[in-house]
């Protein structure tokens, strides 16, 4: 096995992909993206420099959720984060599209627009992502009642994607407090080993954070 992981620390979806890497103790190149030297590399395997990106014996795999998909696959672990019940993988796969489209989209398109120049930034666009965030918020508190993880019974892929996003996502919008169902499953998450070894390695770039990063966390 020669699996080489182009990622940055203080991405969410590169922590989405590494937590399911730590989660099985999978063994791999980590090409952190912190010098030029790596983005020449990353920029030669896919033009459209967008990370992570994983090379598994010369084959390019792009796309944080397929990775996950292609390591379980073809190197997989003792903890399997897609079930192999097809009821229960939709439902994995299923909110692994949520987190990805109705929190963390949202959560990137308020972080991107505060780092436009202040005469080009979207204010009706940040209202909306603001908007979309709070219903999201309030839907998986409903969701979650009653549940450990996201989907399933077990910590699965839906929660690799659960934890990077809520935990940037309350850092640019905060979770209202009221809903105590999702406060007590970022928690739940910030919790977990894998993620937890996330957290810490991306703690040294904290002051890229435009909105500012708290104390928390």
């Amino acid at each position: 096995m020669n699996l080489i992981l182009f990622a940055h620390p203080f991405s969410s979806y590169c922590q989405k992909v590494l937590i399911a890497l730590y989660e099985n103790a999978v063994t791999f190149d980590y090409r952190s993206l912190t010098d030029a030297d790596t983005h020449r590399e990353l920029e030669a395997l896919w033009p459209l420099k967008r990370f992570p990106l994983l090379v598994d014996d010369g084959r390019v795999i792009i796309e944080a959720s397929c990775i996950i998909e292609h390591v379980g696959l073809h190197h997989p672990g003792p903890r399997r984060l897609i079930p192999t019940d097809p009821a229960a993988a939709i439902e994995v796969r299923m909110l692994d599209r949520f987190f990805d489209n109705y929190v963390s989209t949202p959560q990137q398109k308020i972080v991107f627009d505060a780092l436009r120049p202040a005469d080009a930034r979207d204010a009706q666009g940040v209202a909306e992502a603001r908007s979309l965030l709070d219903k999201a918020y309030a839907w998986l508190d409903r969701h979650l009642a009653g549940r450990e993880w996201a989907a399933a019974d077990t910590f699965s892929l839906a929660d690799c994607a659960a934890a990077p996003f809520l935990f940037y996502a309350d850092w640019t919008h905060a979770i209202d407090h009221a809903l105590t169902n999702v406060i007590a499953y970022r928690q739940r998450l910030l919790a977990r080993p894998s993620f937890a070894r996330c957290v810490d390695e991306a703690r040294p770039f904290r002051s890229a954070f435009p909105l500012g990063a708290p104390d928390r966390d």
